[in-house]
């Protein structure tokens, strides 16, 4: 395949480029495993999630 007087241009984008999705796939991997330690850390304490509270009866009105 000839790229012509571009392919270093054009090798070092790819490159580039992949280098930035490897790079963020690495911190959606590291974060993600952070936010998880951080939650059952707060589930320990006995801090639940506010979606699993019972709603007072004064919210649960129909209208």
């Amino acid at each position: 395949m000839d790229l012509g007087p571009h392919a270093a241009f054009i090798w070092a984008s790819y490159g580039a480029a992949a280098a930035v999705l490897a790079i963020l796939a690495a911190w959606l991997a590291f974060d993600g495993r952070r936010q998880q330690r951080l939650i059952d850390e707060l589930e320990a304490r006995g801090v639940r999630r506010r979606s699993e509270r019972a709603r007072p009866a004064a919210d649960q009105g129909t209208g």
